[in-house]
């Protein structure tokens, strides 16, 4: 849209209306192709589970590549996407559950620019998350969920001490 010069936004339907009904027009005729060609195509898709690992990880793996270079057209990208792949291998085995990780990694962007408007309102001090009854009580659940593991493990050596 931007390079025909259309701002993309809230205020695309009062501006641009035929450019907005084109865009969900176009949505549900897309939908509607891709039901039709779909449907039959399930039984010969669904056979994808059944390929070995040694065959499919390639085709992840070219198409994930092939991907990140077409939607950039920059090779750095895919340097940075193979160096993740490195990590998430090494963290793998090395015995990291991967899916918090992620998760994390994901999150991450969003919790830093929340909490740097959350600062800028309490102009740099970290009791505004201590202030209001919601809060500490979040913050208090966050600490007994980072310290549950050492509570397990604590648990956990004192059994064997007992048993042994």
């Amino acid at each position: 849209m931007l390079s025909y010069g259309v701002q993309p936004g809230p205020r695309l339907l009062e501006v641009e209306p035929a450019m907005f009904w084109g865009v969900i027009v176009s949505m549900y005729i897309g939908n509607l192709v891709l039901l039709g060609l779909n449907l039959p195509l399930i039984p010969y898709l669904s056979r994808i589970i059944h390929l070995r690992r040694r065959v499919l990880v390639p085709f992840v793996i070219a198409f994930s590549l092939l991907g990140v270079y077409l939607t950039s057209l920059n090779a750095f990208d895919v340097h940075l996407m193979l160096g993740f792949a490195l990590a998430g291998v090494l963290l793998r085995l090395a015995g990291f559950p991967l899916a918090p990780l992620l998760l994390g990694f994901i999150l991450s962007g969003m919790l830093e620019d929340n909490l740097r408007r959350t600062m800028l309102l309490a102009d740099g001090s970290l009791g505004f998350f201590l202030d209001r009854p919601i809060s500490l009580g979040l913050a208090a659940l966050c600490v007994l969920v980072w310290l549950a593991p050492l509570m397990r493990l604590r648990g956990s050596r004192k059994t064997r001490r007992t048993t042994a």
